[in-house]
């Protein structure tokens, strides 16, 4: 869930989706607890694509053995900005953590970051990259929010496409490839062509199972690839990007081609 810095909402002791700005809690340090061990999405960049989607959080709480852990709730963040409590933009878990009590005083939670695309309050293209975590405890007289918990990346989901032709091809022929290279936008929930991006045309020998980088080919405007080669022997063609700050690395699916 989004949270604007500009926008003001009611905090609660086990609600996260009704928060007052960070801001307005900067001071506060109640709940007295603290966060260790937040793990995004098991250390993997979040990709998301045109369509809702959830990547899961685990932390530890740390707390008094005076504070019962039914007295407040907890949740991941990430944020951009100077800190967590005057962030740019910033994203909350929809729902409070749920925990395991390791001891009387350490809970192991987890909980789950969502994202949806195409709306008002959803991703945007140019949050694509990374992002600070941080985390929120929320009690009965306020919350406390904790940021430089680590990174995270938010990523623009991409697709390949790869045809080889003609196919079967005559050993010595030329034997021209094309493709696709799109990424999501958010903005319009459709994907669209990731133009001029270098990507690898590479080739695997039937019976093998490594690929040989042919040349390196650079997409047009619209993404769309086109390049030639010689046959020579059986075998799989396919593009491999290596992907951007914005946008992860994608191989396509290899065609294969017969050479007669």
């Amino acid at each position: 869930m989004r949270i604007r810095a500009t926008v003001a909402a009611v905090s609660g002791a086990l609600a996260l989706t009704a928060f007052v700005a960070p801001a307005a809690h900067a001071a506060g340090t109640s709940p007295n607890v603290t966060f260790s061990n937040v793990k995004v999405n098991k250390g993997s960049s979040m990709v998301v694509g045109t369509a809702k989607a959830s990547f899961a959080v685990t932390y530890t709480v740390t707390h008094p053995s005076s504070l019962k852990s039914t007295d407040f709730a907890t949740g991941p963040a990430i944020y951009r900005g100077t800190s967590v409590t005057r962030p740019s933009d910033l994203f909350v878990s929809d729902e409070p953590g749920t925990c395991t009590a390791a001891s009387t005083t350490v809970l192991n939670c987890k909980a789950s970051l969502v994202f949806t695309v195409g709306g008002d309050e959803d991703l945007i293209n140019s949050e694509a990259g990374s992002w600070t975590v941080g985390a929120v405890a929320v009690g009965t007289s306020g919350a406390k929010w904790v940021g430089g918990l680590g990174s995270a990346k938010v990523l623009r989901a991409a697709k390949l496409t790869v045809d080889a032709a003609p196919e079967p091809v005559k050993k010595g022929k030329t034997v021209t490839v094309t493709g696709s290279l799109t990424r999501a936008n958010w903005e319009t929930n459709k994907y669209g062509g990731y133009g001029s991006q270098s990507v690898k045309l590479q080739f695997r020998k039937k019976g093998s199972s490594t690929y040989t980088t042919l040349k390196t080919v650079k997409a047009s405007s619209t993404g769309a690839l086109k390049t030639t080669t010689t046959a020579t022997v059986d075998g799989y063609y396919r593009y491999s990007f290596a992907g951007t700050s914005t946008t992860p690395a994608v191989s396509a699916t290899a065609d294969y081609v017969d050479v007669q």
